[in-house]
């Protein structure tokens, strides 16, 4: 094993410490707990009549929440074409009096 190959090892070693295991640990047990809770959403609601007003509530707030998303990325695309998205440059004007 040559020496780069150590170096590579050692580095990823310290990739992986025990902060990383710690913020994986919780993400995993959030992920757990989320799909127990939809689990159990999903079958104690199974036999629940939903009337028709909310089926179009529903479709309405996904349509318009879309429309909403679509809108403001085309917002940002047309923002970042026209050049409003660059940073500020500070223009001093010459007085005639200074020269």
């Amino acid at each position: 094993m040559g020496a780069a190959d150590k170096r590579a090892a050692a580095s990823e070693k310290q990739r992986i410490g025990i902060g990383s295991w710690a913020v994986l640990t919780t993400l995993m047990v959030l992920l757990a707990v989320t799909v127990f809770v939809a689990y159990l959403g999903w079958t104690l609601g199974k036999d629940a009549e939903v009337p028709t007003s909310a089926y179009v509530a529903m479709a309405f707030g996904v349509i318009v929440s879309l429309a909403v998303g679509f809108g403001l990325m085309a917002l940002l695309f047309f923002s970042n074409r026209k050049g409003y998205d660059e940073p500020p440059i500070l223009l001093v004007r010459k007085d005639s009096d200074d020269d």
